[in-house]
């Protein structure tokens, strides 16, 4: 048998929707301490320089977003993961 029939007789016995949860779970801690880091940066940077606070923000806002296709992304591998 090659490693690839294994991989997939692996998937289809483990479908346990509480595991994929688990998982989600864990993933979502990453980008959420992501997302704090990003915000308290802005904060600690627009009180040390006020004049930048619009360029802080612009930047933190694309960050923002690039740390929550983590979370999405995470979100899409649970559903796949508990409905297989």
């Amino acid at each position: 048998m090659s490693a690839i029939v294994l991989a997939q007789d692996a998937v289809k016995t483990v479908n346990n929707a509480g595991l994929a949860a688990i998982g989600y779970g864990l993933a979502a801690i990453g980008p959420g301490i992501g997302v704090g880091l990003i915000f308290s940066s802005v904060i600690n940077g627009t009180a040390r320089q006020p004049e930048a606070r619009g360029v802080l923000l612009s930047l933190a806002w694309t960050t923002f977003a690039i740390v929550e296709v983590l979370a999405l992304l995470g979100f899409v591998v649970y559903f796949l993961a508990s409905n297989a």
